[in-house]
């Protein structure tokens, strides 16, 4: 009721009933007509009765209030079904990104990169490319990069649990979006690359994303031990930002700063086999 009273007729491209006196904003009947639904539905759909909806229909019905992107999906969460992918308006996205940038550049020294939905690197700082090998060369994609990369089981010192774990992760993101394409094509590509992911994939197991300690043998310091926490940005649903933290345990903080340094640096330029 509150998003149609703030939409004037003349704005949904109604006639202004000829002057006659009205209530502010669009009537029931009216949105009903501007969705292309029924009245009595529409009604109902507002009263929060128990009906049936679709996405299409929830789509006539935003487009018609003009809700933006985040009332969009609560429209989604009230009606009972998966939000739809976000939608981040072209004009927001370099300036948030240049943000998220200076951001992640911050966290030096210790390792930052920013994923989109599909686990797709979208940056990193100069202490994820020294640290887990991200950079030219690299495979684009966080899940095919773990599972291809011969770099990462070299350097995991809990390989197999951890592959357990992401793979769990991937598919609660999957299952937010069941239809979507993108998430599709991820699968098909890392099923086809890795047997093991294969495997893992048919158990069907959940897991939240959250954080996760990762022990990291390093070919120029050795063992690192390090928390990395995936956080979500609410102007940007479809990023996910993951920091790495040093844990107290084998001089990480330490190491990571000396590989941040002019030595560690010009060790990274010649990097040691593995």
């Amino acid at each position: 009721m509150s998003r149609r009273a703030r939409i004037s007729p003349a704005e949904a491209g109604l006639p202004d009933g000829g002057g006659r006196r009205r209530t502010p904003g669009l009537r029931r009947e009216e949105v009903a007509v501007l969705a292309g639904v029924g009245a009595s539905w529409y009604q109902w759909l507002e009263q929060g009765r128990d009906i049936s909806v679709s996405p299409q229909v929830l789509d006539a019905v935003a487009r018609v209030l003009r809700l933006s992107g985040a009332e969009r999906r609560h429209l989604y969460v009230l009606a009972g079904l998966n939000p739809p992918v976000p939608e981040v308006p072209p004009d927001q996205r370099d300036v948030l990104c240049d943000g998220l940038r200076r951001l992640i550049d911050t966290w030096m020294p210790y390792p930052a990169h920013i994923m989109d939905m599909y686990h797709n690197y979208v940056m990193y700082n100069d202490a994820a490319a020294v640290v887990l090998g991200l950079g030219p060369g690299a495979p684009r994609n966080c899940i095919v990069d773990f599972f291809t990369a011969p770099m990462h089981r070299s350097r995991r010192e809990n390989w197999e649990r951890s592959a357990r774990t992401v793979v769990a992760q991937f598919r609660a993101a999957c299952s937010a979006c069941p239809d979507d394409e993108g998430f599709q094509e991820v699968v098909a590509r890392v099923k086809e690359a890795s047997e093991e992911f294969a495997a893992l994939w048919e158990e069907r197991d959940i897991e939240d994303a959250g954080q996760l300690r990762r022990e990291l043998d390093h070919p120029l310091v050795g063992l690192m031990v390090l928390e990395a926490t995936a956080m979500k940005v609410p102007a940007r649903p479809d990023l996910t930002i993951v920091l790495h933290a040093p844990l107290d345990e084998a001089n990480t903080a330490a190491k990571l700063e000396w590989l941040a340094g002019p030595e560690g640096r010009r060790g990274a330029m010649y990097p040691v086999a593995g």
